[in-house]
């Protein structure tokens, strides 16, 4: 048993002729968020310090969709959303539709330390984070050109859209949208266990282009996009009506706990066969210090670490 982490930028259609421009940005961040957590874990911090950390640091890396770069609703407007989960006790707290708070995962803590509940939306979720005097700023803080251009694009072809969807052609742009939108490609997500097999995982979304006002996704539903428990941590990224529907994070603790499978037997099973291709990746670690990461996607921005000295950071399957 050793300590172990895994984060991830997303999964969903990333096109192997990504550019240089956009990739390296990204592989650079989470080599250094991956950084950050190996040393986290070393000084011994809880598992849950660990996952907020490293959460909170892409959160703050416009490259992703969460925090800073949160791609933008049909009203060209931010709605983030976060969970965070503690395996060892079993408490979590969750946040969605907020528009002002700069660390969306550091208030779903709050609401788990600091009140009663588990999830808080929208207006009494930023009262709640007015109340406990978290770091704000005005939407201009959230709303990237590159988020406009991807609004623009999306509007142009009248879909709600992934952060990694190629330009429309002219005639293609009058096909109907998908009517279960697409992946919320971009979320950030970590997962960590300490020497001691404590667990914890935490997962941030901007969401869909040009998604509806008041939609919420997979990322904040305990279960769903995120879930930890004393076997294992998950967090998920992809279509998120489909990862709500799957139940994939808890179906990876359930298959570990009533039919007996290994860590990475039961994130391959929930993957791979019971959600339909090309809708979920997702990160996890066990109590045993074993880490996977496993998509069904063209590509999964991620990387993972391990005590004893193993290490990967990748896009597309290897």
């Amino acid at each position: 048993m050793g300590w172990a982490i895994a984060l991830h930028g997303g999964a969903g259609d990333i096109p192997l002729s990504l550019s240089p421009e956009r990739r390296l940005p990204r592989e650079t961040a989470l080599r250094h968020c991956l950084q950050i957590g190996i040393a986290a874990l070393q000084a011994k911090r809880p598992p849950l310090d660990v996952v907020e950390l490293v959460v909170r640091e892409l959160e703050n890396n416009p490259n992703f969709n969460a925090g800073r770069g949160s791609v933008l609703t049909d009203k060209g407007t931010v709605e983030m959303e976060a969970c965070i989960m503690d395996g060892k006790t079993k408490k979590c707290g969750a946040v969605s539709g907020l528009s002002t708070v700069v660390n969306a995962i550091s208030l779903a803590r709050l609401v788990m330390e600091k009140t009663p509940h588990i999830y808080l939306a929208f207006d009494g979720a930023e009262a709640f984070a007015r109340e406990q005097g978290v770091e704000t700023a005005d939407g201009s803080h959230f709303i990237t050109p590159e988020n406009l251009e991807r609004l623009k694009q999306a509007k142009e072809a009248n879909r709600v859209q992934i952060d990694f969807t190629q330009p429309i052609q002219k005639d293609e742009k009058k096909r109907t949208p998908t009517p279960d939108g697409d992946s919320q490609l971009g979320t950030v997500g970590c997962v960590a266990v300490n020497s001691d097999g404590n667990l914890a995982a935490a997962t941030s979304t901007g969401g869909l282009v040009n998604k509806m006002i008041g939609r919420i996704g997979d990322t904040p539903i305990i279960g769903a996009g995120t879930y930890a428990n004393n076997r294992c941590a998950v967090s998920a990224t992809g279509k998120g009506e489909a990862i709500i529907r799957g139940t994939v994070a808890r179906d990876v603790s359930a298959l570990m706990e009533y039919k007996g499978l290994s860590l990475k037997e039961a994130a391959a099973y929930v993957v791979k066969e019971s959600t339909p291709e090309g809708t979920v990746g997702l990160v996890a670690v066990s109590n045993e210090g074993e880490v996977t990461m496993q998509f069904n996607t063209t590509g999964m921005f991620r990387a993972c670490a391990t005590e004893d000295g193993f290490s990967e950071i990748g896009i597309w399957q290897m």
